[in-house]
């Protein structure tokens, strides 16, 4: 009997639905699937031949919590994906090795707690552009983000030194306004290998391209050279973590000359599952796959 741990958090939102594909699939291929809590105290994480973190939403709140439970698990039972990715995917600093490897990202100002950006001196020194973004290094569904022009500087300026002051990482960017109109791009990759694509498009006038927000979402086919800069992406990132990701989730936001990054997502991030099947069946096998080669390996070891 081969039992799985697809690892949640306590309180999902009443839409969640994504992961029950992949429930069907694996029940369909003899696995047991489980559900745990991810800081429940009382599951027993040795258990299981395999944890892997699916709607994990609310480690953000508890971000050094959510990664030294990884770290215990690993100890523990085999974990998809590793501990080293979920300390570094859970703040978006990652970003900047992934510019360094030539993946394009929207540009970026990183701006850390005890310094302080002059949004007015951003503007202009920024060429080209009307609209500004605002966003933490650790956060989810668009929490503490913000929008602002010339004209609501002031408002933005306080959301800003508001979120330094409580010792909050933050980043500033270019606001790509077509998100409005095309929403936000996703490439979504199992074991290296594409699977899937998502157009995520908002509610008319919003930016936020999450289902708690209102968004759709719709199949969406990347170019050869878009799929490239996704692969481009993973690979960078299994290169800096020696590690193979199991899942992998690019997201891209239209640009002024093209796609560029916006997130990888390589730790809980909805992998748009509904309704589909075979893209359900192909993360099974990669689950399956993962399970079989570490029996492998720990029969060569004994």
């Amino acid at each position: 009997m081969t039992d799985i741990a697809l690892v949640t958090c306590a309180k999902l939102p009443p839409h969640e639905r994504d992961d029950a594909p992949l429930v069907a699939a694996l029940l369909a291929r003899g696995a047991t699937v489980h559900q745990p809590v991810w800081d429940d105290e009382a599951v027993d994480w040795s258990r299981f031949d395999l944890a892997v973190i699916r709607t994990t939403w609310d480690y953000w709140h508890r971000r050094d919590d959510f990664v030294r439970w990884a770290e215990r698990v690993e100890a523990q039972t085999p974990l998809c994906n590793p501990a080293r990715v979920v300390r570094w995917n859970t703040s978006k600093a990652y970003l900047r090795e992934l510019e360094a490897a030539g993946v394009r990202t929207v540009p970026t100002t990183w701006v850390t707690p005890g310094a302080r950006l002059d949004l007015a001196t951003w503007f202009e020194a920024v060429e080209g552009v009307a609209r500004g973004f605002i966003k933490p290094l650790v956060g989810a569904n668009a929490h503490a983000t913000t929008r602002f022009t010339r004209d609501t500087i002031a408002e933005a300026q306080a959301a800003l030194d508001a979120q330094l002051d409580a010792g909050h990482d933050m980043m500033v960017q270019p606001y790509r306004a077509a998100v409005e109109t095309h929403g936000e791009f996703s490439a979504i990759f199992f074991d290296g290998s594409f699977s899937h694509g998502v157009q995520k498009i908002p509610q008319p006038g919003d930016y936020r391209v999450q289902d708690d927000w209102g968004a759709t979402d719709r199949r969406w086919t990347p170019t050869d050279a878009q799929r490239a800069e996704a692969e481009r992406a993973i690979h960078a990132a299994e290169a800096a973590l020696d590690a193979r990701l199991l899942y992998a989730r690019a997201d891209f936001l239209p640009g002024p000359d093209g796609l560029e990054m916006n997130e990888l997502e390589l730790v809980e991030p909805s992998l748009f599952l509904r309704g589909d099947m075979e893209a359900a069946d192909r993360l099974a096998r990669a689950i399956l796959d993962r399970i079989a080669t570490h029996d492998d390996h720990r029969s060569a070891r004994s």
